[in-house]
């Protein structure tokens, strides 16, 4: 999706709200996009001249073309069409008949050396660590495949509770300045932030205590302070921040190929000035993860059962976590759900943004833990899009929603709202404004699949207020899942079909 920039209005209560982002459409007549349409009018052409050798070939021809174009225009309420739905059952079929979504690794598994690397799209990945200039170690992800580079950040993120709502607009206004300075960033090609809301086991709280404990403490003391570690992890939960940037190591104008040795001294330099950047945005402290941590979070992920061990590891001193063992031991991939090592997962994708303008607060409801939800991941997905793409972007959606408007005589209220707000975003590039694609990725996480419902029902629940509408990547459960961490994968990079042919269907 091209996300628009914010504007603010004056309620009653002065309260700035936000909007104006909007679905890309291609121009084309009526549901068709311009792939479609322009096959269409090729198709009638094709008719027409064989009209002029037999009338049964043309009607034939045109049956054909009918046959062609109906799956094209057939869409659900997530705008999904009848050809995109029946390729990914196809697709489903074909994996499960060969048996590529089953995942087995370790010692008895098909993986190298009695691995447990990461499965599917990020099989090939590759974890090494550097230092940025300012002495700290980060954590460099790299897919060979795609010559993509990853840097993973975590944050301390401050909340909104008990924060004065100017206070909130000065780190959304910073977020999108942020944001904004992306776009200019040599080789970057995606930007997610995951927040994960986890059950605490209140390891933290007691190592803390027990190390901070006098030895002569008063005996009221004590028993007040084992109260403490015994009640107050009870129901609480633990919220990361992770912020991933993906940057391209590929040839560019004027620069060569660059390798991993290449990339870990450029982006080495670049660390301190991102992660300071980000701490006026409300994400508090932001530091580079390690390697070790960077593996530990993956592997908590893939296996919620170890999370109290990695834990206990950690305040020993460490877990000494390595990315060959990062991923499963098993997995089973599903049509609706997907199953690794001992948890169960869903995950959903955002099919709308939210309709009209909202506040600051619209996505209070997803991020904040659930009871019955275990594990719950919440990934914005940014594709920031450089100055002089971003030009040609708003004034062909600007083309687009000008075409799809006067289609018909009296016009539609869905197609003046969305030349209306092409115009705008196309005003506020040309002052200077920065344009993202952005996406939502949702896993929700349970020990075991009778937990499912509850979650799938919560899940729901908690989209109803933000004015989201999700629906689950049946099919692609795997895929997702991964894309929903903290690991920098840029889907559209991975799709069979081309993200710009899909952009004009």
């Amino acid at each position: 999706m091209a996300a628009s920039e914010i504007k603010g209005g004056a309620g009653p209560a002065a309260q700035r709200t936000y909007g104006n982002w909007r679905r890309p459409r291609t121009a084309g007549l009526g549901q068709l996009g311009l792939a479609p349409t322009l096959l269409m009018l090729g198709g009638l052409c094709v008719v027409v001249l064989a009209m002029l050798a037999s009338i049964m070939l043309a009607v034939a021809l045109a049956g054909l073309l009918v046959l062609v174009l109906a799956p094209l225009t057939v869409r659900d309420r997530h705008g999904r069409t009848l050809l995109a739905r029946m390729s990914t059952r196809l697709a489903w079929r074909r994996s499960v008949s060969t048996g590529s979504n089953l995942y087995r690794s370790g010692p008895l598994g098909r993986t190298g050396h009695g691995t447990c690397t990461l499965p599917g799209v990020a099989a090939s990945s590759v974890l090494s660590e550097a230092q940025d200039s300012y002495g700290r170690p980060f954590a460099l992800l790299t897919y060979p495949h795609s010559n993509h580079h990853v840097i993973t950040l975590t944050c301390d993120a401050d909340g909104a509770a008990l924060v004065d709502q100017s206070q909130i607009d000065v780190w959304v206004a910073y977020w999108g300045q942020w944001l904004a300075g992306l776009a200019t960033e040599p080789g970057l090609v995606g930007v997610s932030v995951t927040v994960e809301t986890a059950p605490d086991s209140g390891l933290r709280l007691q190592h803390e205590v027990h190390s901070n404990l006098a030895s002569d403490a008063p005996d009221l003391a004590r028993t007040m302070l084992e109260q403490v570690l015994d009640e107050y992890p009870a129901g609480s939960a633990q919220i990361s921040t992770r912020v991933a940037l993906t940057y391209s190591g590929a040839a560019r104008p004027g620069h060569p190929r660059r390798t991993v040795d290449d990339m870990a001294v450029d982006l080495g330099n670049r660390l301190p000035g991102l992660t300071s950047a980000l701490s006026m945005t409300g994400a508090g402290a932001a530091r580079p993860m390690t390697a070790v941590e960077l593996a530990e979070a993956v592997r908590v992920a893939y296996d919620p059962a170890v999370a109290t061990l990695v834990e206990e590891a950690r305040g020993a001193g460490g877990s000494g976590l390595t990315w060959q063992d990062a991923g499963p031991q098993g997995a089973e991939e599903r049509w609706d759900s997907y199953r690794h090592d001992s948890a169960w997962s869903v995950t959903w994708a955002m099919s709308e943004a939210p309709r009209g303008e909202v506040l600051s607060s619209v996505l209070t409801s997803m991020l904040v833990p659930h009871p019955d939800v275990a594990r719950k991941r919440i990934t914005l997905l940014y594709r920031p899009h450089d100055p002089a793409s971003a030009a040609r972007i708003v004034e062909r959606d600007r083309r687009d929603a000008r075409f799809r408007a006067t289609q018909t005589a009296q016009g539609r209220a869905r197609d003046d709202q969305a030349l209306q707000a092409a115009e705008q975003s196309a005003q506020e590039e040309a002052s200077g404004a920065g344009v993202v694609r952005f996406a939502l990725l949702a896993t929700a996480t349970v020990a075991t699949a009778d937990d499912l419902p509850r979650a799938m029902a919560a899940t729901d629940n908690l989209s109803a207020p933000a004015r989201i509408a999700l629906r689950p990547v049946t099919g692609s459960q795997a895929s997702a899942f991964a894309a929903c961490l903290p690991i920098g994968l840029v889907l559209p990079l991975h799709l069979t079909v081309p993200a710009s042919i899909r952009d004009n269907m």
